[in-house]
């Protein structure tokens, strides 16, 4: 692979414009004791989603092994794209370790953003590791980003709205899109899901056998206008229409908060939702819990089998259809100073009891080998099922600018609007192959 850092801020300049998915860690170090400056290094996390417990195991586990210390600092998805573009390149800013969408990692590892991993590859975890994530973090046989964690998503659902409705789980998509629209009521959505949610609205698409873009003689190419695309796009545009009440311009929501009843009419504003499976924290009758870090009272929710749900979203002939895998890849920053420190760190990330961890707070692991860790209850076996069909976005290199631009949403909330479906199509098309293929 060609190294081109010092072109990272062109591949995704329009990021810039923007406010804006092992072996046997906790060894001994092999870090110099000379130098302890060079053990201190920095993780950046993104979002909430690693747990504090996590972090907390990282940073004793880290100063167990190394002496050093890792201090760990939390990203916002938002304008990630931007800040990566401007940090990774930059020795003294850099981060030594960084967790990035999967999505985007295709755009960074081309662009020799991240240390090349491949001799570390068997000893973190090899064939055993979710290869569609490996896939997403390697260039030309290399591997520069591993997986982190996977969350493929699912359905909840009201069983007593659906059950007073006479309703039962549907065994085809058309089935589901039937019944949620059947459930829809001016004060709730049978279905919700935002206009603009294109994470969530592409499993139509893919569903039906289309893809939001092809790589043909070594160039991508957008195929919103393939046929088969073309037939998830309008089934979505219909479902918004008939199932869901949310704005066709929202995209970055928590509908399970419409799946709990509202704290002001104690009613539910969703009878169904789809969502990553780490969402059932989130789902259930009010309760109120202690902040872990306060100390103090907060509203939380108790699952509660009698009245929640889970299913995979069906196909349109029967088992479950292909949905977006969610989660995140690792990686080394290759203008990192600490090499050899944040290579420790990697081997504790990709360790059997840190796999484990991600697998018990309802994460997917990285290696697949640890698995069970989810359990055996219907989360674990939903996140399972829904997984072993799920797809990635196109692993071309302009993908993160797409992400960065917001492109996707754009598009998919005109669809949601009610905009004609094969115009629109042509139009994103014209828009979106040359950025496929910018690096």
């Amino acid at each position: 692979m060609k190294k081109k850092l010092g072109a990272l801020a062109l591949i995704t300049a329009s990021a810039l414009a923007l406010t804006s998915c092992a072996g046997n860690g906790g060894g001994a170090s092999q870090l110099p004791d000379s130098d302890p400056e060079s053990k201190n290094i920095t993780l950046w996390l993104m979002g909430p989603d690693t747990p504090d417990t996590l972090r907390e195991y990282l940073t004793d586990e880290y100063k167990k092994a190394t002496g050093g210390k890792l201090t760990i600092e939390q990203q916002d998805w938002g304008d990630v794209v931007a800040k990566l573009t401007t940090s990774l390149p930059d020795e003294k800013n850099t981060p030594d370790v960084v967790e990035i969408g999967n999505t985007q990692s295709p755009t960074f590892t081309t662009a020799g953003a991240f240390t090349d991993l491949t001799d570390m590859y068997d000893e973190l975890g090899g064939e055993n590791l979710l290869q569609s994530f490996v896939e997403a973090g390697a260039v030309d046989g290399k591997n520069y980003a591993l997986p982190y964690y996977f969350g493929s998503r699912y359905n909840f659902y009201r069983k007593d709205i659906w059950a007073a409705q006479g309703k039962t789980v549907p065994t085809t998509l058309e089935e589901f899109n039937a019944t949620v629209a059947e459930l829809r009521t001016d004060d709730m959505s049978g279905f919700y899901l935002g206009g603009s949610d294109w994470r969530n609205a592409i499993s139509w698409v893919f569903a039906n056998g289309g893809e939001l873009a092809v790589q043909k003689d070594g160039e991508w190419e957008s195929t919103l206008s393939d046929p088969k695309t073309i037939e998830g796009l309008t089934q979505f545009q219909e479902l918004f229409k008939n199932a869901s009440n949310a704005p066709a311009t929202e995209y970055d929501s928590a509908p399970w908060v419409n799946l709990n009843n509202n704290d002001a009419t104690g009613k539910p504003e969703a009878a169904t939702i789809i969502a990553p499976g780490w969402a059932h924290w989130s789902i259930g009758d009010p309760v109120t819990v202690k902040d872990p870090e306060t100390g103090e009272d907060k509203p939380g929710a108790e699952w509660n089998d009698e009245t929640f749900g889970t299913f995979v979203l069906p196909g349109v002939d029967g088992g479950a259809a292909p949905v977006f895998a969610g989660g995140s890849n690792i990686a080394i920053s290759a203008a990192s100073t600490k090499q050899e420190a944040a290579k420790e760190l990697m081997r504790i990330i990709f360790s059997p009891e840190y796999q484990k961890m991600l697998g018990e707070s309802g994460m997917g692991p990285a290696n697949m080998e640890y698995t069970d860790s989810l359990g055996d209850d219907q989360f674990a076996q939903a996140l399972v099922e829904s997984a072993a069909n799920s797809k990635l976005t196109p692993a071309a290199p302009g993908w993160s600018a797409i992400e960065g631009k917001k492109i996707l949403e754009e598009f998919y909330g005109k669809i949601a609007a009610g905009g004609d479906v094969i115009e629109l199509a042509k139009e994103y098309d014209a828009k979106i192959t040359p950025l496929l293929n910018s690096n």
